[in-house]
């Protein structure tokens, strides 16, 4: 990258309407969390201050409570949530992240900064929203 590179960075591309959820709730809950803000993600919130976020997918759902015909009223999230989840900082340029993306074949990750939450990024927002401004400069 040149001094005349432009520089997109993860802050200008997350999403930063999301739903936190406590790790105690139930599944069930989780689903009508994610129906009401339209959503395949929900952040786990941390328990206490030396504690970690987590993430909650549609694809852990699937793969963890319908495909093996549990009740999504009996399980909690905790049991199939991702925790610790990997989380990159709001000032990384969106390559690099594309890149960890790409080399962990992650699907989402938290944006974090001083220990709070702001948002979440995932593959589409880095290439529909960055990519395309990067093109555009």
């Amino acid at each position: 990258m040149n001094a005349a590179t432009t520089r997109i960075r993860v802050r200008d591309v997350m999403k930063t309407d999301f739903a936190i959820i406590d790790g105690k709730a139930t599944i069930y809950e989780a689903l009508n969390l994610m129906k009401q803000y339209r959503t395949s993600v929900l952040v786990v919130d941390r328990r206490h201050e030396d504690d970690e976020y987590g993430l909650l997918l549609v694809s852990d759902i699937a793969r963890q409570v319908l495909a093996k015909d549990r009740s999504c009223k009996r399980v909690n999230v905790y049991e199939v949530m991702n925790k610790p989840a990997v989380y990159v900082e709001p000032e990384m340029d969106i390559r690099y992240c594309s890149r960890l993306f790409a080399r962990f074949d992650l699907v989402r990750a938290l944006v974090v900064e001083d220990n709070k939450a702001l948002g979440t990024i995932s593959p589409n927002s880095l290439v529909l929203d960055g990519m395309f401004e990067l093109e555009d400069s």
